[in-house]
């Protein structure tokens, strides 16, 4: 990326709302799942949330928040693949109260997906979407974080790696990000600072 481009991210924390839009939706990611392995991660067909199950994994662990310890979801599982990565669409058959379907999906959902996204939410899982601009699947959704593309501030990675990132951070009434770092981690800044660290590494050094 441009030097351009990497002062437009770094702005975005501070001008276009994102920081508090992403605190939000991490909010509601924490809050809305009480128990490990009731937050269910779930891709399109074409494109599993490997990247961002990952992140949460980590700072599941890192942090010592069961809650975001995460389960993928996978369309086609291959039937040899360990245990924690066959998990298959039947998983969202028992979804209910105190679990999450947290669905990523940069491009439109296709209508399989729509399907058992409506039928999580019936069965009392509160529903997340992290997403294009897709309006049939934000309107299933309880909660949605919308990167459409081409927006000008934020790639759809980099969002990914904002809520991450501030799913860790504490809960508390009026919690920023200014205190002092969750359990497990060593002397860290606030959430903004880290948050801009972050967006340091998404976009590169300047002129790639």
């Amino acid at each position: 990326m441009d030097a351009n481009q990497v002062a437009m991210l770094r702005e975005a924390l501070s001008t276009t709302g994102w920081l508090e839009r992403t605190r939000e939706f991490a909010r509601a990611l924490r809050t809305s799942t009480r128990r490990p392995g009731g937050l269910l991660l779930l891709g399109t067909p074409e494109a599993e949330p490997w990247h961002l199950t990952a992140h949460l994994d980590d700072e599941s662990r890192l942090g010592g928040i069961p809650e975001l310890t995460p389960t993928l979801v996978r369309w086609r599982p291959p039937p040899d693949a360990p245990a924690h990565l066959r998990i298959g669409l039947d998983r969202l058959e028992s979804a209910g109260k105190g679990e999450t379907l947290f669905v990523i999906a940069e491009d439109a959902a296709p209508v399989p997906l729509l399907e058992r996204v409506d039928d999580a939410r019936r069965t009392g899982a509160v529903v997340l979407s992290l997403d294009g601009g897709d309006q049939e699947l934000e309107g299933l959704a309880h909660e949605t974080l919308s990167v459409p593309g081409r927006n000008g501030f934020i790639s759809f990675d980099g969002a990914q790696h904002l809520v991450s990132a501030a799913a860790a951070y504490p809960l508390g009434p009026g919690a920023d990000g200014a205190g002092p770092p969750p359990r497990g981690r060593g002397p860290g800044r606030s959430l903004r600072d880290r948050l801009a660290r972050i967006l340091d590494t998404v976009s590169g050094p300047a002129g790639d």
